[in-house]
């Protein structure tokens, strides 16, 4: 990671102050050549009939196995009394192409703040507060390539018009915020879902695409264990694309480690979710979300990574027996420098597409399943440089 750094020394009336201020030019980019089974020809639509066509086995370039590529600056000045300004705005992109991702200059993150002995106060484009508290217990850190992070934590991961706090006392760690509009827009993923997610902060209307969230984490020793909530309350627009009101999507869940040593540690967890129309009675979709893997370093520069996923989708509008998805993953990661390593990753889902893109979800992730298919397995070899 390089560095550049500014200091100024500023001479106040009653003597010498002195403010450090620094920025901080960071980034990843990482690529692999991958291969994937079953894989539809064409993104499932309300157009096509959510038919994502009879596609088959492709080889390709793909940005960001184990990491999004990414830029981004990190700034902090002191500015006394144990306070400190801090902002970061990080931009995604595709390696494989260089286009950028989310459709922003800044779409991974971008915000201002405070950071005092009290905790953080942060205004922005941020992570949610379940997503941020539930980073550590992801046996495969969120790695982009296989993980069904949108199944998990909701397309609202990111929220735009964010404001945070973040306090650390000793071992326990405490996280809330609140969106007053959190800019997702996600077209319906099947046949009578509606449109969701919109601009918000529209006049009149303060719960429209707004959010909300809390968590806590106690992590002591090799014991760590962390709760979160979230709310996002997005606009819903049939069909034909007029607004029909706004809706009410939860998420809780509860996640737990251990360390074992300094070679392995385990993790799991249990993510409830319940999303209705803007009646509060029309159930669009309710499910049961567990995860449970683990790390293990067999040598100082070669660890694995093993995590199996599965979603008991109990009521999709209407419909109570579904095939529930199911994903193990496997990540070999080997340590060439503090900056770079090679790896391979591989996924094989069951009842979805691979990361559980499927209409009960989303199609955010691409690995669209084909038609007539029930399986899709994603091998990858990559290598990934963090400067």
């Amino acid at each position: 990671m390089k560095r550049i750094f500014f200091a100024t020394a500023v001479l106040g009336t009653m003597g010498t102050a002195h403010a450090q201020s620094s920025v901080t030019l960071y980034g990843v980019a990482d690529a692999n050549i991958e291969y994937v089974s079953h894989l539809g020809s064409q993104p499932p639509t309300p157009a096509n009939g959510f038919n994502a066509g009879q596609g088959g086995n492709t080889w390709r370039l793909t940005s960001g196995g184990l990491s999004s590529s990414r830029w981004g600056l990190r700034g902090v000045e002191d500015l006394g009394s144990s306070t400190k300004a801090v902002y970061v705005l990080e931009s995604g992109f595709s390696i494989d192409n260089g286009v950028q991702s989310q459709g922003r200059l800044f779409g991974r993150q971008a915000y201002v703040g405070l950071d005092s002995r009290y905790g953080q106060f942060l205004f922005g484009r941020q992570y949610t507060s379940l997503f941020h508290i539930m980073a550590n217990y992801s046996p495969t850190a969120y790695a982009v390539q296989y993980e069904p992070v949108v199944a998990f934590a909701g397309a609202n991961l990111r929220e735009d018009n964010t404001a945070k706090y973040i306090g650390t006392f000793g071992p326990v760690t405490a996280i809330a915020h609140w969106s007053f509009g959190t800019g997702v827009a996600l077209p319906g993923t099947s046949q009578g879902a509606p449109s969701v997610g919109g601009n918000g902060e529209v006049p009149g209307q303060f719960r429209r695409d707004s959010a909300y969230g809390l968590g806590a984490e106690y992590a002591a020793g090799p014991f760590g264990v962390a709760v979160a909530y979230d709310q996002y309350n997005p606009s819903l627009s049939s069909a034909a694309g007029a607004f029909v009101g706004t809706g009410s999507f939860k998420k809780a869940t509860i996640g737990a480690s251990y360390t074992l040593g300094a070679t392995a540690k385990i993790m799991g967890g249990y993510r409830w979710g319940q999303n209705k129309a803007q009646d509060g009675s029309t159930l669009i979709l309710r499910d049961d979300f567990f995860w449970i893997g683990g790390n293990y370093q067999v040598t100082p520069a070669l660890g694995l990574t093993l995590e199996y996923n599965y979603d008991n989708v109990k009521n999709l509008l209407g419909q109570t027996h579904l095939a529930n998805p199911w994903q193990v993953s496997f990540i070999a990661d080997y340590t060439l420098s503090k900056r770079t390593d090679l790896y391979l990753t591989t996924a094989f889902s069951k009842n979805a597409g691979l990361n559980f893109d499927t209409s009960a979800i989303s199609f955010a992730n691409g690995y669209f399943l084909a038609s007539g298919q029930s399986t899709m397995l994603g091998v990858a070899l990559g290598v990934r440089h963090k400067f």
